[in-house]
């Protein structure tokens, strides 16, 4: 074993990883990478199908995300930001701001009429991951739900009622406490409900496996195929309205835009994240998406009707027009270099915290780390990579060829479905697909595949029986197609 697996055996802990088995087999110690590749300890090479846990935009080691990171330890690697202000954060909050107001001019005008585009964020409070923006919008939530309804709560001489929160079933939002609270997976929360506070679940648009879709299994994405009326909507709308006559409405709904990751590669059928937005604003609910993973162009480039050019489009929830009272962001906002999260909200939440010194209207909220000088020189140059037209243009190329590649996977009986948003790809795996049986999570049949992946040179992580493909932009054409050659062999391998 390599004295590097040792070291690891001897003295890491890994996330999200039973150790027992861990310990029986030698890792993968990973020393470097290029692009789309990473070379382990032994020199082997490896294509990261995963962007090394959905973070890597551009690949390893890019040299514009090295330089700016390069200059900017030359000046100061971190300051606080508790009396102070630095000059990079300062900066890619401006250009945050500006990239979230722009939803595509089309979309914003044909959804103006429900007003479900009309919020300006404006305000940018920086943390230190995906579970820690979540965290903030959902203490700026509660707050300013309080903080607006006491009036009426002292004007009725009645108790205020707890702010009470909408997630969608399987939901993921991470792993901090109150992140955990708004997320139902109990193979990962239940073990820590006595830790939790409540909050309330409506289903997921999960067509592959909707009780409502009456249409028979196809070799077909099931969203292309369903055959429901939308119960998946009303069940919202129901939700919505049975907390209204409790006389506390819901505070805001929590929700992944176009795609749940955590919960299965779970992808929005066209039509509904714009629906529910649309519920949750005639019931005055504030909207929380979490754009952890699907944020900076993972769900593709839509084709926009104005001029016939192509839109670059760097958020999920404005594909549908929808513009959210907090949009949580990570993982990619650095490229995949740094950790470091982003929260943006509206002059309206900013508002409801000033006052005077003594009214003690301060949110009372803070990270160390927050707005690293290091990482938001990353997110800056990343940011500039994203919006410049040879991006955009290898982006719609890659999700094109990761498209036309996937189409050999619906000739395996053991693929149940293939659902795409952007670059973005959950393999579902199943006994049989006439059946859509599932694998007992006991079998470990994701792990078994990707373990086979891994042997072929291609390394990514399922999700339960979900094979996950979420390719760095920088990805070939060959490579992408290596990929999925790769996938489709270790089915076939693993499943004789």
């Amino acid at each position: 074993m390599h004295k590097l697996a040792q070291l690891d055996h001897a003295y890491v802990w890994h996330p999200f990883t039973q150790m027992r088995d861990w310990l029986k087999r030698e890792p993968i110690v990973i020393v470097a990478g290029e692009g789309a590749v990473v070379r382990d300890a032994r020199g082997r090479e490896y294509l990261d199908a995963n962007s090394s846990i959905w973070t890597n935009l551009h690949g390893h080691n890019h040299p514009r995300i090295n330089s700016a990171i390069a200059r900017q330890l030359k000046k100061i690697a971190h300051s606080s930001a508790m009396g102070l202000a630095n000059e990079p954060a300062s900066l890619l909050a401006a250009k945050l701001v500006q990239a979230a107001n722009e939803i595509c001019e089309s979309k914003a005008r044909a959804a103006r009429k429900s007003q479900i585009a009309n919020r300006k964020l404006e305000k940018v409070f920086f943390s230190d991951d995906g579970s820690t923006a979540i965290e903030v919008a959902l203490k700026l939530a509660y707050e300013f739900t309080r903080r607006s309804r006491r009036a009426d709560s002292l004007s009725a001489k009645r108790r205020l009622p707890q702010p009470r929160f909408l997630s969608l079933r399987g939901g993921y939002h991470g792993d901090t406490v109150g992140a955990v609270s708004l997320g139902h997976i109990d193979l990962f929360h239940k073990t820590y409900a006595g830790l939790l506070f409540k909050t309330d679940t409506v289903m997921a648009p999960y067509c592959y496996r909707c009780p409502f879709n009456r249409a028979k299994p196809e070799r077909a994405d099931a969203r292309e195929c369903r055959k429901c009326h939308w119960e998946c909507v009303d069940a919202v709308e129901k939700k919505f309205a049975a907390q209204k006559r409790k006389e506390n409405p819901y505070a805001a709904f929590v929700f992944e835009p176009l795609i749940q990751g955590a919960a299965g590669m779970i992808p929005q059928p066209a039509g509904w994240l714009r629906q529910v937005a649309e519920i949750a604003l005639r019931h005055s609910a504030l909207l929380i998406a979490d754009e952890v993973m699907t944020g900076f162009g993972r769900t593709g480039i839509p084709q926009s009707p104005i001029a016939n050019r192509q839109s670059p489009i760097l958020f999920a929830c404005h594909h549908e027009g929808v513009q959210p009272d907090f949009l949580c962001l990570a993982k990619g906002l650095t490229g995949g270099y740094l950790p470091m999260g982003a929260t943006l909200t509206t002059q309206r939440i900013f508002d409801a915290f000033l006052g005077e010194y003594d009214k003690f209207k301060t949110f009372f909220h803070g990270h160390s780390y927050t707005a690293n000088q290091l990482g938001a020189a990353a997110a800056l140059a990343s940011l500039e990579l994203l919006q410049g037209p040879a991006s955009v243009r290898a982006r719609a190329k890659l999700e094109q060829v990761l498209r036309e590649e996937l189409r050999i996977l619906w000739t395996l009986p053991n693929v149940g479905d293939v659902r795409q948003v952007g670059l973005i790809v959950g393999v579902e795996l199943v006994r049989d697909w006439h059946t859509r049986e599932p694998f007992d999570l006991r079998e470990q049949a994701g792990i078994r595949v990707c373990e086979a992946m891994a042997k072929s040179g291609v390394l990514t992580r399922p999700v339960g029986n979900v094979i996950v493909l979420m390719p760095p932009y920088c990805t070939t054409a060959a490579q992408m197609r290596r990929t999925v050659f790769a996938l489709r062999q270790s089915i076939t391998e693993t499943f004789v």
